[in-house]
């Protein structure tokens, strides 16, 4: 799979203020709200779990134990109590992660994309457009999930993480700057190449694992990919609407001068 380390920024003109501040939230909550991942209370309480969101009620579970491979028993801590209203958990999600694998993942790409992004839209529309994203890929989610369920039990599986937003990032990149140079690592060597090449075939990856889960009513190794669908797709819809009296880059201006 294509992993991007940088794109091309001449074109901004503005700092990405609002977002470095996502990252470093998203950093905070790792690491002392969530305990670099080993605060499992917190995690299971601020979490989106799709059968809240259906019923609008908070659901909390005694602790399971499982089995793996290895013959090892493991016990899985239950969802807890949700000190806020569930619908809520579509917001605290956005800003938890399952590992650093996970979040280091999800800061790259949004420190790569999301700068021209908020350059674009200006600070306050950039903030809103990430949170919109990020809360219909949530929704992507969990009707993907109650409609594709083989099993009750799967509308109890926590999810969590950046990555609907930042799909949403992505989907708002490739139509404002579908030429931009973005390098990205292939193998050991790093390549450039136009964003529509690169986030294309990010999104053909999402779109043939996401088809992968139909009726299997489960996520993938993990991965919400009807998130990353649904921000993605969402991101492509409403980014023209947030651009609504924007200036355009300079390019377009240079007979002016």
């Amino acid at each position: 799979m294509l992993f991007p380390i940088a794109d091309d920024n001449r074109e901004r003109r503005t700092a990405p203020v609002v977002n470095y501040v996502l990252i470093l939230i998203n950093i905070f909550v790792f690491v002392f709200l969530q305990g670099l991942g080993s605060n499992e209370k917190f995690t299971y309480a601020y979490s989106t779990v799709p059968g809240e969101i259906i019923t609008g009620r908070d659901i909390v579970t005694r602790p399971v134990a499982v089995q793996n491979f290895t013959g090892q028993r493991m016990e899985m801590p239950g969802l807890q109590p949700t000190p806020i209203p569930v619908y809520l958990t579509l917001l605290t999600s956005m800003f938890m992660h399952g590992g650093i694998a996970h979040i280091f993942g999800n800061m790259l790409f949004l420190f790569i994309f999301g700068d021209n992004i908020e350059d674009r839209l200006g600070h306050i529309r950039y903030l809103i457009y990430y949170l919109v994203c990020g809360i219909i890929a949530g929704l992507s989610h969990v009707f993907a999930t109650a409609a594709l369920a083989s099993e009750a039990s799967s509308l109890l599986v926590p999810s969590l993480g950046a990555s609907g937003a930042i799909s949403g990032i992505l989907g708002g990149y490739i139509l404002l700057y579908p030429t931009n140079r973005v390098v990205v690592l292939l193998g050991w060597f790093a390549t450039p190449m136009p964003a529509f090449v690169a986030i294309g075939l990010w999104f053909v990856f999402q779109l043939i694992s996401g088809l992968g889960m139909l009726g299997s009513g489960s996520q993938a190794g993990g991965v919400a990919y009807a998130a990353h669908i649904g921000g993605f797709i969402a991101g492509l819809i409403l980014i023209k609407i947030f651009e609504i009296g924007r200036r355009p880059p300079d390019r377009y201006y240079e007979r002016e001068f």
